[in-house]
């Protein structure tokens, strides 16, 4: 992209109280930027506010800077590729073409062809059950065996696992996984997600609408959810609260005609409330990766892991199957057991250290499908 023209869609996009419908209504009135920038406010006036229109002649403070910022990230790098698509691009994803408020800009980085991938986005609770995290990982993994690239927004919990699993399986070639991110892509957030996501960007890539420099406001992490579902196939959400972000993008995916799929759980679960929820309102319930792959007509064999009906660990005490999948503390197992609580104290640490259950803030135990 030439200076002039990265100059005129930065501005475009940056100007103060020109949202993404009014930049649409001008540049079908006026063409690129470059011409945008050059009609006068009588004639823009015709189109926007006064008060846009004004704010259109008036270049955005400290925009030099931002420009000059830009410029240099979209320097060679041996590190990662970096590109911007803008809406006027014969590269931006079509896919994003059909939403009701398409991103003026798209900043990316990594390993990014021209053609869009099939993908499906994996979304859950920041919070999830250690059960949660095995399922968005083994789910992903499959997704990516399968030919899928996975979708995510780089969060901590369910965003994280979704994105390890595709990581797992990638192949060279094909980006295993996407990130959809809130800030600019010259930061990071969360910070513990550094690593990962330097990853994604050797095997996948890393997506976002926002100028370099933008923090991570929380308004911004709602709005990014249109992208990750508009990108996807489908939406698989793996957990999540009444008030989640996660159901955000499953309403979204649904209002773009997408399929929703959900992954139920334990009718105690604060964590499995808002699939059950998507569940009510007309989602797919999956068990396992499989019964994705077969909605989307993607033809794949899934190894038996891939999902909740796993093979049963040895339980010669019957632990296991006296705690079901809810998450229990030690006396109520010493009341369903009758075994020794001392007895049952080591009992669980074995298990605990086989894998096979996971020790909960609380005092509580809670049995997991096996990594």
């Amino acid at each position: 992209m030439e200076r002039e023209e990265l100059a005129a869609w930065l501005r475009l996009a940056t100007t103060p109280g020109v949202g993404n419908t009014a930049a649409r209504r001008l540049l079908a009135a006026f063409g690129p930027p470059t011409e945008l920038f050059a009609q006068p406010a009588a004639a823009l006036e015709q189109v926007v506010t006064r008060a846009q229109a004004a704010s259109l002649h008036a270049e955005p403070a400290q925009f030099q800077e931002l420009l000059e910022a830009t410029a240099r990230w979209l320097q060679p790098d041996k590190r990662a590729a970096r590109r911007i698509l803008t809406l006027g691009d014969s590269a931006y994803p079509p896919a994003l073409l059909n939403i009701e408020d398409p991103p003026l800009m798209l900043y990316i980085m990594g390993s990014m062809d021209v053609a869009w991938p099939q993908a499906i986005a994996v979304v859950g609770s920041r919070n999830p059950t250690p059960q949660g995290l095995i399922n968005a990982r083994q789910f992903s993994r499959c997704f990516a065996q399968a030919g899928l690239t996975v979708v995510s927004g780089l969060a901590l919990g369910v965003d994280a696992a979704a994105h390890e699993g595709a990581l797992d399986a990638c192949e060279p070639g094909r980006p295993a996984t996407i990130a959809v991110v809130g800030t600019g892509l010259d930061r990071v957030y969360p910070r513990q997600h550094l690593e990962l996501a330097h990853r994604i960007a050797q095997a996948g890539f890393l997506v976002s609408e926002y100028p370099l420099g933008t923090p991570p406001l929380p308004p911004n992490f709602p709005r990014r959810n249109r992208i990750i579902a508009a990108l996807s196939r489908g939406t698989v959400v793996v957990e999540a609260a009444l008030k989640s972000g996660s159901l955000i993008t499953a309403h979204q995916a649904a209002e773009q005609g997408k399929d929703v799929f959900a992954i139920p759980g334990s009718i105690h679960s604060p964590q499995s409330r808002g699939c059950h929820a998507l569940l009510k309102q007309g989602a797919k319930l999956v068990e396992t990766a499989q019964d994705v792959l077969e909605e989307l007509s993607v033809a794949h064999a899934v190894p038996p892991a891939a999902g909740l009906n796993e093979a049963a660990p040895a339980d010669e005490d019957g632990i296991l199957a006296a705690m079901g999948f809810d998450p229990f503390s030690v006396d109520a197992l010493v009341a369903r057991t009758g075994i020794a609580a001392a007895h049952l104290q080591v009992k669980l640490l074995e298990l605990e250290m086989e894998g096979v259950l996971a020790r909960l803030p609380g005092g509580l135990f809670q049995r997991v499908g096996a990594g």
